[in-house]
């Protein structure tokens, strides 16, 4: 099945899934966030079987995401669980399931926050959902490429973005690489050991 066509199916068990729901406008684009001097965005590091990545964190522009996504790295929520989902030349995902494929309870879903200027280039972090806008709960992804046609506006609400790898992007790759089987999940388990703040 080709990446856009696993777009517009929502895959059913198996979790929150990047798909796509139609019928919203454009808005026009902005940059990438930078920080000045006088700001540090929180960054979290990610310890994978595959080794390390360290994330930064945008709250500036996705305010609710990254408050949701450290509540979860601040209780642990992601320690033990794996990229249950991976897809070579798209994206990774995980956050949600542990290595025997139970769903990890969740608090509510968030509000969808894909309309602040992010977009999802290669490298990074947005929240992966079903094709309800503001179903986003503990489910990530990186993007290994640039996947324009989840931004905001390009043919649906799209997929809030809220951090990027800054260290470890060829531990993604690495990630990205793995054999998978049925439903695009790795053959052989990548876990996240640990997500702590740095």
């Amino acid at each position: 099945m080709s990446n856009i066509s696993l777009l517009v199916c929502v895959l059913l068990p198996v979790g929150l899934v990047v798909a796509a729901a139609f019928g919203q406008q454009n808005e026009s684009p902005q940059t990438q966030p930078s920080t000045t001097p006088a700001e540090k965005n929180p960054q979290v590091v990610m310890e994978t079987s595959m080794g390390q990545i360290v994330i930064e964190l945008y709250p500036d522009k996705a305010p609710v995401t990254v408050e949701n996504f450290l509540r979860y790295v601040d209780e642990k929520h992601y320690d033990g669980t794996i990229f249950h989902r991976v897809i070579k030349r798209f994206m990774i995902q995980g956050g949600g399931y542990t290595q025997d494929m139970r769903d990890k309870e969740t608090h509510a879903p968030i509000k969808n926050e894909a309309a602040n200027g992010l977009k999802n280039k290669r490298g990074t972090l947005a929240m992966a959902r079903t094709s309800e806008i503001n179903s986003a709960t503990d489910q990530f992804f990186i993007n290994t490429q640039d996947n324009s046609f989840l931004d905001h506006g390009t043919r649906d609400y799209g997929y809030a973005v809220f951090g990027k790898v800054v260290e470890g992007m060829d531990v993604v790759d690495k990630i990205e690489s793995v054999q998978t089987g049925a439903q695009d999940r790795p053959t052989k388990p990548v876990i996240i050991k640990s997500v702590t703040r740095k």
